[in-house]
């Protein structure tokens, strides 16, 4: 086969060359033997790089004045004042020695309140005298075992439900049923003949439960507390397992009043005396600033210091509203303890259609 050969015009290769991209020039030591030029280069070089790069890591100095929004300016100040008052009383206890003063305590809403005169001392003659005597130490003697009915208001929607169900997996030979329209009065008599300790009573409100009347069989006392901050065992995150059926232990913190000496009696009777310890799980009342904080929890050792810890569900905080000798009696009940005096026309007119009814 023949080859024949095809001219190439001299503007192509000029075209050719200017699409090409230009190359940078590069300094190369020429060893041993090349002269010192080379390497004064290659040490400018790295100099400027290290001095570009400590300029990196150590920035220019910076004045709080400098910020332009006014409220990060003013935090910032008062920072720099703190830590500048922190800096010079250490100095001054570093100087003083075992001279310097005791560091001062801070100022919380626990230790800044009033002492209450009703704090009662548990190894007082007269309030062991009390429990001796009140309505329940058949339960603390033992003679009776705790046997719980959970109820609602009448209608109750589907949120309410759940938690009197979730409730009833907490509180141990406790039994859900429905209210179909009973009044309280005409509940009472049934749950004493079927020998029921406690009847529990959910009231709700926009769908939500806000209300829970906790009444102490057959002799009272009657209490009724506001109900907020509930989360089911669905919204709690991180939760453990559904609880078991073993009895849980039982804590109640705060409780040194007269009257919270009372309410904790009240809901320790909830429970049995006998904790199976083998479920590993803590119903916790924890009364602070006169709220009463609900937590359900499994408890594990991981080894002889450390203690696991995993919430069950479900929360709720209490707030009590009225403390009632007897059972339950809207018209003609002796209170023991109100919260205000307007309370009673809220009372009357959450129970009005149960009056209505009688």
């Amino acid at each position: 086969m023949d080859f024949t050969e095809v001219p190439v015009a001299e503007d192509n290769k000029c075209k050719k060359r200017k699409n090409k991209k230009p190359k940078r020039k590069t300094v190369r030591a020429e060893g041993d033997e090349g002269s010192g030029g080379g390497g004064g280069v290659e040490e400018k070089e790295e100099e400027k790089m290290e001095n570009s790069q400590t300029a990196v890591a150590f920035p220019p100095t910076f004045s709080v004045s400098e910020i332009k929004n006014k409220q990060r300016r003013h935090l910032m100040f008062m920072k720099l004042k703190q830590e500048k008052r922190k800096k010079k009383k250490k100095k001054e206890r570093e100087a003083l020695g075992d001279k310097a003063p005791p560091k001062e305590v801070p100022k919380t809403i626990e230790n800044q309140r009033v002492y209450d005169e009703t704090t009662v001392d548990p190894e007082d003659e007269e309030v062991a005298f009390d429990e001796g005597t009140d309505e329940f130490s058949a339960y603390f003697n033992g003679l009776t075992n705790p046997k719980v009915l959970i109820t609602t208001s009448d209608r109750p929607r589907g949120r309410t439900v759940r938690f009197c169900e979730q409730l009833a997996t907490v509180i141990p030979n406790a039994h859900v049923y429905y209210r179909r329209g009973l009044a309280l009065k005409r509940i009472i008599p049934q749950c004493i003949a079927r020998n029921f300790t406690y009847l529990m009573v959910i009231n709700e409100d926009r769908k939500m439960p806000n209300g829970m009347v906790l009444c102490h069989l057959p002799d009272g006392p009657t209490a009724h507390f506001k109900v907020s901050s509930v989360r089911l065992r669905k919204e709690i995150k991180r939760r453990g397992k559904d609880p078991t059926e073993h009895s849980p232990e039982v804590i109640l913190n705060n409780f040194t009043t007269r009257l919270g000496h009372s309410i904790g009696r009240l809901l320790a009777a909830l429970f049995p005396q006998d904790p199976q310890f083998v479920g590993r799980q803590v119903a916790t009342f924890h009364n602070q600033r006169d709220f009463i904080f609900f937590r359900f929890h499994r408890y594990i050792f991981k080894n002889e210091k450390k203690v696991g810890l995993q919430e069950l569900g479900p929360r709720f905080t209490l707030k009590l509203r009225s403390l009632q000798k007897g059972t339950f009696d809207s018209k003609f009940g002796e209170y023991e303890w109100v919260l205000k005096v307007s309370f009673i026309a809220q009372t009357a007119r959450v129970y009005m259609s149960v009056e209505n009814r009688e």
